[in-house]
């Protein structure tokens, strides 16, 4: 079959739109200022377009799209780096913004990518045949990183994902290292997004020193302790983020 489908997004300034893909390495196809202000930019087989309309609303912006590849830790490490490269740093609040990369529980290793008109790229590699919604963990340490994960990421709601991982820090719980990177960092991106900005540097200073062991796959949370740790502001002052939500 020969269809193939395009989705076309709002932006505010198609010219703003432009620089941000351009700086994760897309291409520009199409480019129009008049009669109306029509961009379509191209990376690969990943295709967008995009309207300018002035009086689009990121904060109120319900626009996704879901691409799927076969490698999406190189991918992310390129969008990574463009945005490292055109901002100084990689957003990890606010808009735009830049997720950690996750191995879901529906089979499926992705992280979420949001341009500075709030569209959510949500891009994903399929790590199983079976990408179905696995019950949610029982045991104690895997439900809080499940759900700190998904209020926090996937429903923006930070304040309950820091709920959840004040209490297993909090806990008698037994942590591996391992393990508590992943909620030390789960907790700093919690608060780097409630603009916490002493807790980001005290959980990502606790963080850092931890003795991982040789065989420890912490890969993830490692690129994104560094990511936090870059977003910390100097001065003491809320770096900018572009539009914040």
């Amino acid at each position: 079959m020969g269809e193939k489908a395009i989705p076309i997004f709002p932006c505010r300034s198609i010219e703003l739109t432009w620089d941000f893909y351009s700086a994760l390495g897309f291409e520009q196809t199409t480019w129009q200022t008049r009669p109306n202000p029509y961009l379509a930019v191209r990376r690969g087989d990943v295709e967008l377009q995009f309207f300018g309309w002035k009086k689009h609303d990121p904060a109120a912006s319900m626009n996704m799209c879901y691409i799927t590849t076969t490698k999406v830790d190189a991918l992310y490490e390129a969008f990574r780096g463009g945005l490292r490269e055109a901002l100084g740093r990689v957003p990890t609040r606010g808009l735009p913004r830049l997720s950690a990369l996750r191995d879901m529980s529906y089979g499926v290793r992705q992280f979420l990518l949001s341009d500075p008109d709030g569209l959510q790229l949500r891009i994903g590699q399929a790590i199983s045949e079976d990408t179905r919604h696995a019950p949610i963990p029982e045991e104690t340490v895997a439900r809080a990183f499940h759900m700190a994960a998904l209020l926090g990421e996937s429903k923006g709601d930070h304040r309950a994902a820091a709920r959840i991982l004040d209490r297993l820090l909090r806990s008698d719980e037994a942590l591996s290292p391992s393990e508590r990177l992943t909620a030390l960092v789960l907790r700093a991106d919690a608060a780097a997004h409630l603009e916490e900005w002493p807790l980001v540097r005290t959980l990502t200073a606790e963080a850092r020193v931890i003795d991982l062991p040789a065989s420890s796959r912490s890969g993830d949370d490692l690129g994104r302790l560094a990511d936090l740790e870059a977003a910390i502001p100097v001065d003491g002052r809320t770096p900018p983020s572009g539009d914040t939500r």
